[in-house]
């Protein structure tokens, strides 16, 4: 039978006691598999349809809905005002060129987790490499009053109001792009809490940057993008050019990484708010099978015989993530900072716009979040994130409910789903403490999370 194929892979060694799961473990499991080859398709072939792993589809169909939170996140990602196709060739500011496949294709989750469709664009062109130069003086900036004298110089010099008037012709990859660029910029000057459509935010914030930062949004679709997963998953590229193409998980999980806009001067090592946000780059990247152990369990009855096995493999993927953060937090304590870091570090946490969205992903699966805050907490946090992701997110809570009845039972089976919310909160305080390691004044070492 299938199941007795799945338990094979999964029962080598006791389930949550293992050391750091391996590329060999990943491989062996059906469901985490790791690609051998890198220009292999990431993750395993799954069944037509059921979004299930070869060895897991004997198993019976009619217990799983066919993948509704795709078809609610689609249908938030395609109806959206703005949304018009970029110019036939090459987009202004598209380094690229060619078509924007982010712009016509659904998000699938379970392809890459929520890293974006492509890498992200290193080199805006045009009238857009102002902006970049912007971002990067106000990433280094002294303080919070430099930067917005960067801003200030910028709208006399009418730079702000001729970029606002070529949005519309921006890609929506390039959109992205130049979003991660208003978002640090923002969070330099001290920005991060505004809406910059509210009247309020005029007597706070540079007019023409705010008609910028609007008009981003609306092409982009979303207007809270000042939050880690535009400063972490979009400010990215690969160290050196791949030889050929790989899928953007494994390409995020294979090479060296090196931020796009530098929190440390050219020629200076790197930051530790550079390093933490690298450091969730890379944490999303291995999540990948986070993401698709989560859409295995939706839908999945509490004693579906298949149900404990996906949670002992999900308990086993957190513990390989957290090892991963752990054995980042020596390099990032031993990284420089300055005030001016930890100040837009502390910005962002104030906002609750640090928590990366593969945390937020096991949450909506085990329920942690709903246990430890209220319901509209729980959305606050998700607010940082484009509409298809919360789509993603919200129906993940709707359909990963029947297995989360777990809690209040006994058994075997219970246990199991009990340990994966303790690996999650073992997993979440090692973030928690990567975070105060990179917002600390010293460089004392990071204190392991229990």
């Amino acid at each position: 039978m299938g199941d007795t194929a799945i338990m094979k892979t999964t029962t080598a060694g006791p389930v949550g006691t293992a050391g750091p799961m391996t590329t060999a473990d990943l491989r062996a499991a059906p469901g985490t598999m790791a690609p051998a080859d890198p220009g292999a398709t990431a993750g395993p072939v799954m069944a037509p349809g059921s979004g299930i792993p070869p060895a897991a589809a004997p198993l019976p169909a009619a217990r799983r809905p066919m993948g509704p939170w795709r078809a609610e996140a689609g249908a938030q990602a395609a109806v959206r005002e703005g949304d018009e196709p970029p110019p036939a060739g090459r987009a202004e500011g598209d380094a690229d060129g060619g078509a924007d496949p982010a712009a016509v294709v659904p998000h699938d989750p379970c392809a890459h987790g929520f890293l974006p469709e492509r890498p992200p664009v290193r080199s805006l062109i045009g009238t857009w490499t102002r902006l970049d130069a912007m971002a990067r003086a106000a990433a280094i900036a002294p303080d919070r009053e430099a930067a917005v004298a960067l801003v200030e110089r910028a709208r006399r010099a009418d730079e702000l109001a001729a970029l606002r008037q070529r949005v519309s012709r921006l890609s929506l990859r390039n959109a992205e792009a130049a979003a991660m660029r208003i978002a640090v910029i923002a969070v330099s000057c001290g920005w991060c809490g505004i809406d910059p459509q509210a009247p309020a935010a005029r007597q706070v914030a540079d007019e023409a940057f705010l008609d910028l930062w609007a008009a981003i949004a609306h092409r982009i679709g979303h207007d809270q993008f000042v939050a880690l997963p535009t400063l972490a998953l979009h400010n990215w590229a690969p160290e050196r050019k791949p030889r050929r193409h790989i899928p953007i998980d494994q390409l995020a999980r294979t090479e060296t990484l090196v931020p796009i806009v530098r929190w440390a001067p050219e020629g200076q090592p790197l930051s530790r708010l550079d390093r933490l946000m690298l450091a969730a780059t890379r944490l999303e990247a291995h999540g990948i099978w986070l993401f698709r152990l989560a859409e295995t369990l939706a839908g999945r009855a509490p004693d579906d015989s298949s149900t404990p096995t996906a949670l002992r493999r999900l308990v086993r993927v957190q513990h390989a993530l957290r090892t991963q953060l752990q054995a980042e937090a020596a390099e990032l304590s031993a990284a420089p900072a300055t005030p001016q870091q930890r100040a837009v570090l502390g910005a962002l946490a104030g906002q609750g716009a640090l928590e990366p969205p593969v945390l937020q992903a096991a949450d909506a699966v085990l329920g942690i979040g709903a246990r430890r805050m209220r319901e509209g907490r729980r959305q606050l946090l998700r607010r940082h994130l484009p509409a298809q992701h919360r789509a993603w997110l919200s129906a993940m809570d709707r359909h990963c409910a029947p297995v989360r009845t777990l809690a209040h039972r006994g058994g075997p089976d219970a246990a199991v789903y009990r340990e994966a919310q303790e690996s999650l909160i073992a997993l979440r305080r090692t973030y928690t403490a990567l975070v105060q390691a990179a917002a600390r004044p010293t460089t004392a070492p990071l204190t392991r999370a229990a």
